[in-house]
C-alpha cells in the first residue's frame, strides 16, 4: 500500500480504524480515556514509522498491535496500584500456553459489540447531553474538535473542553464497559441517536478537506443504526433513523461529479440513486410509523427524504407536502444542535421556494439573518444567494455565495459556491 501523501493517508486510516481500536482497547483496560491515550500512542508511532517503512498491508492489525503492546504494559502498572487490575492483565499478558495469536484474538473479537458498548458509555447519563454527544463522536467517529464544535455550532474550545470533562468523569466513576440493561435502555437511546445522525451527516457533507463526503462514516452510523434497531426493536424513532440514513445514503453515488465535483439533489441522476436502499429505507419508515404515536424528528425527517425517492425527476417532487413536514419537524425538535430550529426552518424556507415561488422562501430567510447561532452557518448565506439569483438580484446572489464560500471548510463546497459567484457576475 503506496501513497504520495503518507499522513494524509495515515489521517485516511486512522479515520476509519480508530473506533475499532478504541473499542477493543476500552473493553480490555475498561477506561475509555486510557483506550484513546493508547489509541493515540499508537497513531503517534504511526505517525513516526509508516513515512518511511511505508504502510503496512493491514494497517488496522499493525495499530491495533501495537496498541495492544501498550495495553500491556499499561496495565502491568495499573495492577501494582489497585488489585482489580490482576484480572484484566490476566486477559492481555501472554501465558505460556496461549500463542500470541489468541491474545491478537482477543482484542479483534466482536468488534461491533466493542462498538455498541463504547457508543453506550459514552452516553451515559452522568454525562451532561452536551458531553454525550461531543464525546462519542470523538470516540466513535473520529472526528476532530473542530468538526465537532461547527455541527453544533459551538465554539472549539468549548467542545475540547467537554471531551476532557466527560472522559475524566467516566474514569473516575468507573463506568462499566457494557450495553445497558433493558430498563436502563429507553433513557440512552435518545443521545445516541443524535451521535449515529451527526456522524452520517459529517460522513454525507464532510465539513472541511477536499472530499465532499466520507463514504465510510455514513456506513459506520448505518451499520451501528442497524444494530441498534434490532436491539430495541419497539423503539420507533430508531426504525426512523435508520430509515432517514439509509434513503440518503441512496443518493450517494448521484452526488459527485468524474472529478469528485458536488452535484446537488435537483441537479443528480436519479437512475444512479440506490433503489435497494431506498426500498430498505421506506421499510425502515413503514416499520417506525407502525408502531404508532407521534412521529418524531428522525422519523419526519425520513418521511421528507422519502417525498424525494419517490419522485422520479426533480419537477415531479412533492414540494407542498415536504414544506408542510418541515413544519411539522420544526414544533416537534425542541434543544439546540445541528437539528435545532433556524436550521429546520432553513431547510422549511428552501421548500417552500420551490412550492410558493421564490420570494415566499426569501422571506422565511430574511427572518433568520438575525439568528446568531446562524453566523457562522454557511447554508443560509448560500440559500440566500440560490433565491436572490432566482429572483435576478446577482449582485445581491453574488454577494451571498461569495460569503458562503469564505465560510465553508469544505474544498469543493468552495470550489462551488465561488463558481455561482463568478456565474452571477458574468465571469464564469
Amino acid at each position: 500500500m503506496t501513497a504520495t501523501d503518507p499522513r494524509r493517508t495515515i489521517d485516511a486510516i486512522w479515520r476509519m480504524e480508530s473506533a475499532k481500536l478504541i473499542g477493543g482497547l476500552a473493553r480490555i483496560v475498561r477506561d475509555v480515556g486510557l483506550a484513546e491515550d493508547l489509541a493515540q500512542d499508537a497513531l503517534v508511532a504511526a505517525l513516526e514509522q509508516w513515512p518511511s517503512s511505508g504502510i503496512p498491508d493491514n494497517p488496522g492489525a499493525w495499530l491495533m498491535g501495537s496498541a495492544k503492546h501498550r495495553a500491556i504494559d499499561a496495565l502491568r502498572r495499573l495492577r501494582r496500584q489497585e488489585r482489580k487490575h490482576e484480572e484484566l492483565g490476566r486477559d492481555l499478558e501472554p501465558r505460556q500456553d496461549e500463542p500470541a495469536a489468541a491474545i491478537e484474538a482477543a482484542l479483534d473479537d466482536s468488534v461491533g459489540d466493542d462498538l455498541l458498548r463504547l457508543m453506550f458509555v459514552a452516553c451515559h447519563p452522568i454525562l451532561s447531553s452536551e458531553a454525550r454527544v461531543a464525546l462519542t463522536l470523538r470516540l466513535l467517529g473520529g472526528l476532530t474538535t473542530d468538526e465537532i464544535a461547527r455541527a453544533f455550532l459551538v465554539p472549539e474550545p468549548t467542545i475540547a473542553q467537554r471531551i476532557v470533562r466527560a472522559k475524566r468523569a467516566l474514569s473516575d466513576a468507573g463506568v462499566p464497559f457494557e450495553v445497558p440493561r433493558a430498563e436502563d435502555l429507553s433513557g440512552r437511546l435518545s443521545s445516541v441517536l443524535e451521535v449515529l445522525y451527526l456522524v452520517f451527516n459529517e460522513g454525507y457533507s464532510a465539513t472541511a478537506g477536499e472530499d465532499w463526503m466520507r463514504p465510510a462514516l455514513c456506513e459506520e452510523a448505518m451499520r451501528l443504526g442497524r444494530i441498534l434497531a434490532e436491539l430495541a426493536p419497539e423503539q420507533a424513532e430508531v426504525h426512523g433513523l435508520v430509515a432517514l440514513m439509509e434513503l440518503q445514503a441512496s443518493r450517494t453515488r448521484a452526488r459527485t461529479g468524474p472529478a469528485g465535483e458536488p452535484i446537488l439533489l435537483l441537479d443528480q441522476d436519479r437512475a444512479r440513486w440506490d433503489f435497494v436502499l431506498i426500498g430498505r429505507g421506506r421499510a425502515a419508515l413503514d416499520r417506525a410509523l407502525r408502531l404508532g404515536g407521534t412521529p418524531g424528528p428522525y422519523a419526519l425527517q425520513a418521511a421528507i427524504a422519502a417525498c424525494h425517492a419517490r419522485a422520479g425527476t426533480a419537477a415531479e417532487t412533492d414540494w407542498p407536502e415536504i414544506a408542510r413536514l418541515y413544519g411539522e419537524l420544526a414544533r416537534t425538535v425542541r434543544g439546540d444542535g445541528i437539528a435545532a430550529s433556524p436550521v429546520i426552518e432553513l431547510n422549511r424556507a428552501v421548500a417552500v421556494a420551490m412550492a410558493e415561488g421564490p420570494a415566499a422562501g426569501l422571506a422565511i430567510l430574511d427572518r433568520l439573518a438575525g439568528d446568531r447561532s446562524l453566523e457562522g452557518y454557511h447554508l443560509l448565506p448560500a440559500a440566500r444567494g440560490d433565491l436572490l439569483d432566482k429572483l435576478g438580484r446577482r449582485e445581491e446572489a453574488g454577494a451571498e455565495f461569495e460569503r458562503a464560500a469564505a465560510l465553508t471548510r469544505n474544498l469543493r463546497e468552495r470550489d462551488v459556491l465561488l463558481g455561482r459567484a463568478a456565474r452571477c457576475a458574468g465571469t464564469a
